[in-house]
C-alpha cells in the first residue's frame, strides 16, 4: 500500500462533508477578459495575442487588437495574431523531406520563436504540443521547399503540414489555430493511433483550412 504524502497546507485527515462540497460543486467557468484592458469577452468571438515573454496565447478585445495591428510593432511583448490562410499546392516537400523532420505523426507545425531566436517544430500528441528538435539542415530543407517559408511572421504564424496517403498538404496559418488543433486532438485521442473520433475531427479541421486558404501563387498575381 502506497503512503499518502502530506505537503504544506494539506490536511493529513480526510475532509468532511463540508470540505468535499468544494470539489463536487460545479465551478463557474472563468470569464475571458482582454489581456490588455480587462474588458469582458463573454460569448463573443475575439482575436488572440501572442505574449512573447510568457510564450503563451492571450485574449484581446477588438479595439486593443486593432491598436496593435495599426502599430505594427514586432518588438513589443504582445503581438496580434493575423487572420491570413495561404496554401502552397506546388511545394517541394516530398517523402525524403518529411523523414528529415522526425515527426512520429502525420501532422506538424513550425514557427519562428523570436524569444529563442530559432524555429520550433511541434506536433499534436495525447500530452499536448510536443517539440521535435531538428538540425539546421532540416530546417533549411523545409523552408526552401515552399514559398510560404519566407512569408512567415515570427511568433504569430505557423507553417502547418499534414502527411497522408503519400502526399503532403502545406499551409501558412494563424498560430492560434494550431494550438486549437492540439487541444482538440488531446481531448479526443484514444489508443495508439488516436482513434476514429480524433481522425474525423482532424479531417474536419483540415477541411476548414483547405476551404479558407488562398493559393500563394494566385495571391501574388
Amino acid at each position: 500500500m502506497s503512503a499518502h504524502r502530506v505537503g504544506p497546507g494539506v490536511p493529513s485527515h480526510p475532509p468532511g462533508r463540508r470540505g468535499l462540497h468544494r470539489f463536487t460543486t460545479a465551478r463557474r467557468p472563468r470569464e475571458e477578459q482582454c489581456e490588455l484592458c480587462g474588458t469582458a469577452l463573454a460569448g463573443e468571438r475575439h482575436r488572440h495575442l501572442v505574449d512573447t515573454e510568457k510564450r503563451a496565447l492571450a485574449c484581446a478585445c477588438g479595439p486593443c487588437s486593432q491598436l496593435l495591428d495599426r502599430s505594427g510593432g514586432p518588438n513589443g511583448r504582445f503581438r496580434a495574431v493575423p487572420g491570413r490562410y495561404l496554401s502552397d499546392p506546388g511545394h517541394r516537400l516530398d517523402d525524403s523531406a518529411w523523414e528529415l523532420l522526425r515527426i512520429p505523426v502525420g501532422v506538424a507545425f513550425f514557427l519562428r520563436n523570436s524569444a529563442l531566436d530559432r524555429f520550433v517544430a511541434l506536433y499534436p500528441s495525447p500530452a499536448g504540443a510536443t517539440e521535435s528538435e531538428l538540425e539546421p539542415s532540416s530546417w533549411q530543407t523545409v523552408l526552401e521547399g515552399t514559398h510560404l517559408g519566407a512569408l512567415l511572421e515570427p511568433d504569430v504564424e505557423a507553417l502547418l503540414l499534414r502527411r497522408e496517403s503519400g502526399r503532403t498538404e502545406c499551409y501558412l496559418v494563424p498560430v492560434d489555430i494550431c494550438y486549437e488543433l492540439v487541444g482538440r486532438m488531446r481531448l479526443r485521442w484514444q489508443g495508439f493511433d488516436g482513434g476514429a473520433e480524433a481522425r474525423a475531427d482532424l479531417d474536419a479541421f483540415f477541411g476548414h483550412v483547405r476551404d479558407t486558404a488562398r493559393d500563394v501563387q494566385r495571391s501574388r498575381s
